[in-house]
C-alpha cells in the first residue's frame, strides 16, 4: 500500500468520452468539444487502498485514464505551449457508480465522487519536456494504457486514440478558468468498461483492480464493501 502522490488538488477535471470507440459502446455520440465535470479531492485514494463499494450502487465500474498534473499555472493557455504547463502525469481510475451516473437524475458528479472514487498513483513522472537537456523521448498523447479486473485484461488501448490530445485538454480547460499548479484533469478512459460488456461486469467487494500506463506504472486497489 503506498499514498497517493497529491491529496489536495484545488481541481479534479474530468473529461468524458475522451475516446471514440468509448463514446460508442457508451452510447452517446463523439464530442465535438470537451465534456469536463469534476471529483472532489475527498475521492483520492492511493495503490493498495480499498475502494469502498457504496451499498447505495450496483453498477461500480473501473476508468484507467492518464491523469496530467498541471505545474505552471495559467489561463488562456495557448495550444502549442500547453505542455510546458503540465508539471507530470500519474495513474488514475475514474471509478464510477453508473446507475448514480447514467439514471439517478443523470448526475455525472454523484456518480464519480463518492469517497476512494478516484485512486492515483504510485507516482508522479516530472514532465521531461521541462529537462530537455535530459533527452528523454516521452509523449503523453502515445501511450499503452491498459486496466486489468482480477487477472482479466478488460481494456488495452493507447493514449494515440485520443480525440483531444492533452494539449487540445489543457488549452480549452483554461479558457474556462485558471489552472492552477497542483490540479489534476483526467484525461478519458479508452473502450472496455464494465458498462461496455454484455451483460455489464460491474466490480464486486472481493475483486482488485489493476490500472496501468506505459511509462509511468501501475495502480492496484481491492474492492471492498461499505
Amino acid at each position: 500500500m503506498c499514498r497517493a502522490p497529491l491529496y489536495n488538488p484545488q481541481k479534479i477535471l474530468c473529461v468524458g468520452l475522451n475516446y471514440a470507440d468509448h463514446a460508442r459502446e457508451s452510447n452517446m455520440p463523439i464530442p465535438k468539444e470537451p465534456i469536463l465535470f469534476s471529483k472532489f479531492p475527498s475521492a483520492i485514494i492511493g495503490s493498495g487502498e480499498a475502494i469502498v463499494k457504496p451499498s447505495s450502487t450496483e453498477e461500480l465500474d473501473y476508468e484507467v485514464e492518464l491523469a496530467v498534473v498541471i505545474g505552471k499555472t495559467g489561463k488562456n493557455i495557448p495550444e502549442d505551449s500547453a505542455l510546458l504547463h503540465v508539471g507530470g502525469y500519474t495513474v488514475a481510475n475514474d471509478v464510477s457508480a453508473r446507475d448514480w451516473q447514467l439514471r439517478k437524475g443523470g448526475q455525472w458528479l454523484a456518480g464519480k465522487t463518492f469517497d476512494t472514487f478516484a485512486p492515483l498513483g504510485p507516482c508522479i513522472l516530472v514532465n521531461p519536456a521541462w529537462y530537455p537537456e535530459a533527452q528523454v523521448t516521452f509523449d503523453p498523447n502515445n501511450l499503452g494504457i491498459r486496466c486489468k479486473l482480477n487477472d482479466r485484461v478488460v481494456q488495452n488501448s493507447s493514449t494515440k486514440e485520443f480525440i483531444f490530445n492533452v494539449q487540445q485538454v489543457v488549452a480549452y480547460a483554461s479558457r474556462i478558468m485558471t489552472l492552477r499548479a497542483g490540479d489534476i484533469i483526467l484525461t478519458g478512459t479508452p473502450p472496455g468498461v464494465g458498462l461496455g460488456h454484455k451483460p455489464p461486469l460491474w466490480m464486486v467487494p472481493g475483486d482488485r483492480v489493476t490500472c496501468e500506463i506505459e511509462g509511468i506504472g501501475e495502480i492496484s486497489n481491492p474492492i471492498v464493501a461499505e
